[in-house]
């Protein structure tokens, strides 16, 4: 409890697997999975999955209300509880401007809300299963830079006692993991602080310049140009 991983590594290295061996979607066909010192092949589903609260890449919502999509993580939360969620989630401000407000229907898979309006909304229901283990996949991914670093900062502070891992392509949103592992084809070639990672000049390396570039341009794209002397 307390501690932080975060995993990186290029698309198809094997991140989003790791989550669905936690969750036991699947089991290993060598080693173990252990949650607590306990194979997770030694309990049951149920039990194993009440431990967790995930905020998925794509997060998928039931064709009902606001209020019953947020009391997913928790059904008997109170009013209380949600709307502490909500805020924490950068959510609130979202549904008082809804003329149903709670009672608004998002549609099948949430088709009626942005793909940062969903997100919002599944972090609002990790606040409300206020779990012992966070995982964290793409969590912040359809957000604003403004909106990702107020739920950055919240989602910090709900991981500073339980178990946090966080499976991110934006190096910057796990920066500050006690430990990083980087995956490439299934394996670990990498692991460390961030520090330690940024020293050992191999892959974790080149993809934070890479990154760092990509801000720069980016930064430099959106600046106006001056105006031409006539």
């Amino acid at each position: 409890a307390g501690s932080s991983l975060g995993i990186v590594g290029p698309t198809g290295a094997g991140m989003s697997t790791i989550a669905r061996l936690l969750f036991r979607f699947f089991d290993v066909e060598g080693g173990s999975v252990s949650v607590g010192g306990l194979d997770v092949r030694s309990v049951t589903q149920a039990s194993l999955r009440r431990l967790m609260g995930v905020v998925p890449q794509d997060t998928v919502l039931f064709n009902s209300s606001l209020d019953y999509n947020i009391r997913y993580g928790k059904r008997n939360c109170s009013t209380e509880e949600r709307d502490d969620a909500a805020k924490h989630a950068s959510l609130s401000a979202f549904v008082s401007r809804l003329e149903e407000g709670w009672d608004t229907v998002v549609g099948e898979r949430g088709l009626k809300l942005s793909g940062g309006e969903k997100q919002r909304v599944a972090i609002a229901r990790l606040f409300v299963k206020n779990p012992p283990i966070v995982l964290l996949d793409e969590a912040t991914s359809a957000l604003d830079s403004r909106t990702e670093a107020d739920i950055q900062g919240a989602l910090s502070a709900l991981s500073s006692d339980r178990t946090s891992v966080t499976i991110a392509h934006r190096l910057g949103t796990i920066a500050n993991c006690d430990s990083i592992i980087v995956l490439n084809a299934g394996r670990i070639t990498e692991r460390g602080s961030h520090a330690e990672l940024l020293a050992l000049e191999g892959e974790y390396k080149a993809m934070w310049d890479a990154q760092a570039r990509s801000s720069e341009a980016e930064e430099t794209k959106e600046e106006p140009s001056e105006a031409e002397p006539q």
